[in-house]
């Protein structure tokens, strides 16, 4: 990951490959954001001229680079957009610095050492644009050729087949300021903690089914202090958890239920967050047409949020115990898959009706749901890539919420603002649960086509125990981008509800979460 340190020093003597400046788009033309006043000067104050005739608008994400001035020992000025100017007095919108900080670092790969001076009037903008930049020179190369091999042109999920940016500085910053380096070590330890979910979720089936994922997970516990339990086929078949044996029945490569929990001993409340982890998903017997079953294997970005984010609360030391409950399995076709019209037992007791076998994700969700909700934490939170309907209902960028109390969805909504990730609030219509009576068993695992994501929602709120506040992230949209980068999100995994899950903890361990 980029190497990130905090300066004081002036942007001309600096030796660096590039100086990165804000602009902002303001109502007459492009204009010098704060925190590249020597840059300016340095142009003898016509740099927003000499900007905006090279076309920049100061629109966001837009990169311009520019040979630097006479005198800097950095050759090259990158100017990245913030969009709209921000009203008197009032500072940049934190998620502008971020996707302005990502847009750039991106557009520095292959450079060793970069400055930034963006706008830094607090130590939380030193967080966002230190955590923009770490997210946004991401990139994932473990199955492109070696550096020698292809003689040094690493090809790398940011598209431009260079290595990412290697050093970064932040201008403005205040390296003996408490409050400053507690911003970028945060920054760090989530950003680094997101981008291994990245990872996970970029990595091919062949190499990541249920075992292997737990073993990272194991791997990654002992490092960081936190207890694990893998279920395996063999106790998981002795506990009963008929939904992720259902699932996983048709594949060679047996399921898992892996148990993350981190402690803390000045923790006052409890979480559980359970995370959807389908390492591929054919559809099983309900078989995807081609088209649609390409990128599966981003089927477990749940889990790997959920491992994410549970590790980035040990290595923050968060004061709450947060439980990590990883449904791991893959859904394939063959002799021993779950037909449509079989009946599985969950661990509830409960029994579901199996109608299509492509709605896997919230039979293993319900197993998990039911075991996370024996221990009575506060609150559970469970993520998904769980229906294609939520994608047409937000698109590919937001993410739903849905919960069994109003007032926990909005404090998960507004955590979600807090974290720069898009998402929206969607009701649970009770009139839709009728759609799942099943006259053979307790529910069916399909309900009205119309609404198939609150329809799912529903499904799960059967499994989650009583009394126990909950709620329920659909991240079908924005879990895997198809299209190009943008701001600081790469094509591919894209580390979706990492951030959230985070601050929701933090929330919580300050008592300041609804």
């Amino acid at each position: 990951m980029t190497a990130l340190t905090l300066s004081t020093a002036a942007a001309p003597g600096l030796r660096a490959d590039a100086i990165v400046i804000g602009v902002a788009k303001g109502a007459g033309g492009p204009s010098v954001a704060p925190g590249a006043e020597a840059v300016d000067k340095a142009y003898d104050g016509r740099l927003a001229a000499v900007l905006e005739t090279l076309g920049a608008s100061g629109a966001e994400g837009e990169v311009t680079k520019l040979p630097a001035p006479s005198g800097f020992k950095a050759p090259v000025v990158v100017a990245v957009g913030l969009g709209a100017e921000p009203e008197k007095d009032a500072g940049f919108d934190p998620e502008a610095l971020r996707r302005a900080a990502g847009a750039a670092a991106r557009a520095l790969a292959g450079a060793k050492k970069a400055a930034f001076a963006l706008p830094l009037a607090e130590a939380a903008d030193a967080g966002v644009v230190a955590e923009g930049l770490l997210l946004g020179a991401y990139s994932f190369d473990a199955y492109k050729a070696s550096a020698k091999e292809a003689k040094g042109a690493k090809a790398k999920a940011n598209g431009n087949g260079k290595a990412p940016l290697a050093e970064a500085a932040l201008l403005g910053g205040k390296p003996r300021d408490k409050a400053y380096k507690a911003a970028i070590e945060r920054a760090a330890a989530v950003a680094e903690e997101l981008n291994r979910a990245r990872d996970l979720v970029n990595t091919p089936p062949n190499d990541l089914d249920p075992e292997a994922f737990a073993a990272v997970a194991q791997a990654a516990a002992k490092e960081h202090g936190i207890k694990v339990q893998v279920l395996d086929e063999k106790a998981l078949t002795k506990g009963g958890y008929g939904g992720i044996l259902g699932v996983g029945a048709g594949s060679a490569s047996g399921p898992r239920l892996v148990k993350l929990s981190y402690t803390s001993p000045k923790a006052k409340k409890s979480l559980a967050f359970v995370g959807k982890g389908i390492t591929y998903d054919s559809g099983g017997i309900s078989l995807k047409p081609a088209g649609h079953n390409e990128t599966m294997k981003c089927d477990m970005a749940g889990a790997a949020a959920v491992f994410a984010a549970v590790v980035s609360a040990a290595r923050l030391g968060l004061e709450v115990n947060v439980t990590g409950w990883l449904a791991l399995a893959e859904n394939m076709p063959s002799g021993s898959a779950t037909r449509p019209g079989d009946v599985l037992r969950m661990y509830s007791g409960k029994t579901v009706e199996v109608l299509n076998t492509d709605a896997e994700g919230r039979l293993v969700l319900a197993d998990a749901l039911w075991a996370a909700s024996q221990e009575k934490p506060d609150a559970i939170i469970d993520v998904a890539t769980l229906t294609g309907a939520m994608m047409l209902a937000l698109g590919s960028r937001t993410y739903g919420i849905m919960a069994n109390d109003d007032a926990f969805r909005s404090a998960v909504h507004e955590a979600a603002e807090e974290s720069g990730e898009p998402a929206w609030p969607m009701p649970l219509p009770e009139h839709l649960r009728k759609g799942m009576d099943s006259p053979t068993a307790d529910i069916a695992n399909m309900g009205e086509r119309m609404g198939g994501g609150l329809v799912a929602g529903l499904f799960l709120r059967e499994f989650v125990g009583e009394g126990i506040t909950w709620a329920h992230l659909d991240i079908a949209g924005p879990a895997f981008n198809e299209g190009g980068p943008f701001g600081y999100t790469p094509k591919g995994g894209t580390g979706t509800a990492v951030r959230t899950l985070v601050r929701v903890a933090e929330r919580v361990a300050l008592g300041d979460l609804g």
